[in-house]
């Protein structure tokens, strides 16, 4: 082999594997020279004192290709703490279904969790309690969040691939800020068992990967029916790899005029236009659409995400596991357990989705904001009755500098503003690199498709990828 092991694709290894030409062992080693060589970095990875082995005592599978995972997602017998202070020390007593996939597809988890936002609640992996994750394209700036450890990890070589979660732009802006692949899936489609709950109606698990058919391999092997998860959708699972290499003349595609208004960077706008020039050639045609109700997706977001927030996180009060204040007076016990265990933005969506839920404001806001929701979501299914995909920027911007807009929330709330949409009304959608800014910052493309069709999503997705030389580029790093 010329190049590392760590730097290759998922479906590079397996084929290699397959040929016998290397070993599991090869691979999990290649990873752990490259993290113990530049994780200090990048902090990419949550470790512990005393952890000798990224592999941890599991058995290596004659196939297997480690898959990194967030630290929001359970691992029998490893921490999954959330990056937060207050599930300090928690190891479950049981994988999530995920996970249990992953080692039935005899693929294996790689023995560190990724950094996070703590309980995802972030978009830049700077609330974390285990400190901030670094872009690997510029250690100054963010890499996204809040799976922004396993999106750093990926783009730096650190993994092989990896899963994160998206609640609303979780997975695909930290894959747009790091110049990698990230899908969010239908809701649905795979199980949320095991995943620590952010937002429940809008959390998703998802794949992050090198490129487009690794993304598609994760997917097939985490989705499916799972009784454990009462959300999880009884419906066939296809071999997403099939729908690779389609031609893509003929495709129908819409530009939703309220993504590319005032507020988008003219280099990402830049990137996109070049995109959408790309798959013209490609045979695919365009057409400028409306999505009305854009305008109302980051409150609505806001208010839905922090009241299920505010209630998933009440069974956090140092009780029954996790970091606890051993104060003697119960209610002291609780107060003292919370407040010193929840970072700042915790904190601040508690109290936002406790006042949401509140008697006299229920109304106002909770349930106005479900009405709302499903006018984002009708915007959608109209549009879809008519075109394959819709094609946006993932994020207004590129990557900004770490601390920049750490003291100003609703700032760093608009961060999402071109991801949210798709949580809110369920659809799937993928994040891909799409060009650099002057700087030499990763910009992304975001393509959506209607409910369960990820297939259209990864044959438009690759299509443009084979043509197009963005998803070969490495970061500088050394």
């Amino acid at each position: 082999m010329n190049r590392e092991l760590n730097t290759l694709t998922a479906h590079e290894l397996i084929d290699e594997l397959r040929e016998g030409r290397i070993s599991p062992e090869d691979i999990v080693l290649s990873l752990e020279k490259r993290v113990n060589e530049i994780d200090s970095k990048v902090n990419a990875y949550v470790r512990k004192r005393g952890q000798p082995s990224l592999r941890g005592s599991q058995n290596i599978p004659g196939g297997a290709v480690p898959v990194s995972v967030k630290d929001n997602i359970c691992t029998e017998g490893y921490n999954t703490e959330c990056c937060s202070k207050i599930l300090e020390g928690f190891i479950p007593p049981y994988d999530a279904t995920v996970i249990t996939k992953i080692k039935e597809s005899g693929h294996l988890f790689f023995g560190a969790k990724t950094n996070m936002d703590e309980f995802a609640f972030g978009s830049s992996t700077e609330n974390s309690y285990f400190g901030a994750t670094h872009n690997p394209w510029d250690l100054n700036c963010v890499p996204g969040g809040s799976s922004g450890g396993s999106a750093a990890a990926v783009a730096a070589d650190e993994a092989v691939w990896a899963l994160g979660s998206d609640t609303g732009g979780s997975i695909r802006q930290p894959a747009s800020f790091c110049g990698i692949v990230g899908l969010k899936p239908t809701y649905g489609r795979v199980s949320r068992y095991g995943l620590i709950a952010f937002a429940s109606s809008l959390d998703q698990i998802g794949p992050i990967t090198k490129d487009v058919r690794d993304c598609a391999l994760l997917l097939k092997i985490i989705s499916g029916h799972d009784p454990k998860d009462a959300t999880s959708v009884n419906i066939p699972v296809p071999d997403y790899t099939r729908a690779l290499g389609k031609d893509i003349r003929g495709f129908r595609i819409g530009c939703p005029k309220e993504y590319f208004v005032e507020g988008l960077d003219p280099e990402v706008d830049f990137c996109i236009k070049g995109a959408i020039e790309k798959l013209k050639n490609l045979g695919a045609s365009f057409e400028e659409v409306s999505l009305p109700h854009t305008e109302y997706a980051v409150p609505v977001y806001y208010i839905i995400a922090t009241a299920e927030a505010s209630s998933n996180l009440a069974r956090f009060d140092g009780v029954q596991y996790g970091f606890k204040n051993k104060d003697a007076n119960l209610i002291d016990m609780y107060k003292k357990t919370r407040g010193e265990g929840f970072g700042d933005e915790a904190k601040r969506r508690i109290i936002l989705g406790t006042f949401a839920l509140s008697h006299g404001y229920y109304d106002a806001y909770y349930l106005r904001a479900l009405k709302v929701r499903t006018l984002i979501k009708n915007d959608f299914d109209k549009l879809f009755k008519e075109f394959d995909c819709i094609l946006t920027p993932t994020s207004p911007t590129a990557a900004f500098r770490i601390e920049e807009k750490s003291g100003d929330p609703l700032k760093m709330y608009l961060s999402d503003i071109y991801t949210i949409s798709a949580n809110l009304a369920g659809i799937p959608g993928i994040s891909l690199p799409c060009g650099f800014t002057k700087k030499g910052m990763p910009v992304g493309l975001q393509i959506l498709a209607k409910h369960f069709d990820e297939e259209k999503i990864f044959s438009l997705a690759h299509a443009y990828e084979q043509n197009t030389e963005w998803h070969k580029m490495k970061p500088p790093m050394k």
